[in-house]
């Protein structure tokens, strides 16, 4: 369930994107007017697969994973979404319907601003137009530079690869709380459940991870990155 929240002014908003530099004030007042911000709990669903493409999502606050539904149910994580970034971007002007579904893994603040508005300005405002382009190709940069990176390594290169992620993009911090279950992140990097708890028995046993429970704390961050970067 969502929860709408007291609407922030995008001029004076912390969480301002970028994108929305080259907005005239007049451009800027009339996302505000007519922006939705909605409190999302962890777990929560944001999009699903397959629904209309309405709106165009902002991610204030929170993690949330972008993922699609395979015919037997399972799940395949195509990437985890941080505060200031885009989601749903990569599909809202070539389908009318999500091609994947959007999940809170922490409590998190998503904006929404009608799709046909993000239309408009880009027809009016072409620096505008410039930058929103230039942000989805960064994405689909992203989404392919990942999957490459996790699809050349073996298992351990893999896992190495997500407690880094967490650890240097996603909270900057050796010490965290993994936001994913382990069957998530064997859905993220496209192995077993076992084998992924199996690896991080080994990465505990080499004292390269403290782990109890879903908190984390890397005890050799070089040693990781060794193990990451022979894949």
């Amino acid at each position: 369930m969502d929860l709408s929240l007291k609407v922030t002014n995008c001029k004076e908003c912390i969480y301002r994107s970028w994108a929305f530099k080259n907005l005239t004030d007049e451009e800027l007042r009339l996302i505000n007017d007519e922006k939705i911000e909605k409190y999302f709990r962890k777990g929560d669903n944001i999009c699903l697969e397959g629904e209309p493409i309405s709106s165009f999502m902002y991610l204030q606050n929170g993690l949330v994973k972008l993922y699609k539904t395979e015919l037997n149910d399972r799940e395949h994580i195509i990437s985890i979404a941080k505060p200031n970034d885009f989601i749903g971007l990569l599909s809202i002007f070539s389908n009318v319907t999500h091609v994947y579904s959007v999940t809170a893994i922490e409590d998190s603040v998503v904006c929404f601003v009608d799709l046909a508005i993000i239309k408009n300005l880009i027809k009016t405002n072409g620096i505008f137009a410039i930058d929103f382009f230039e942000k989805i190709s960064k994405i689909a940069d992203s989404v392919i530079k990942t999957r490459v990176d996790i699809n050349t390594r073996q298992l351990r290169g893999r896992i190495a690869y997500i407690l880094l992620l967490f650890s240097k993009h996603i909270y900057n911090s050796t010490k965290y709380s993994l936001p994913i279950s382990r069957k998530e992140v064997a859905e993220l990097i496209d192995m077993s459940t076992e084998n992924v708890i199996r690896v991080l028995s080994e990465f505990r046993k080499d004292k390269l991870i403290q782990i109890e429970g879903k908190n984390i704390e890397i005890l050799d961050i070089k040693r990781l990155e060794r193990v990451y970067d022979l894949g």
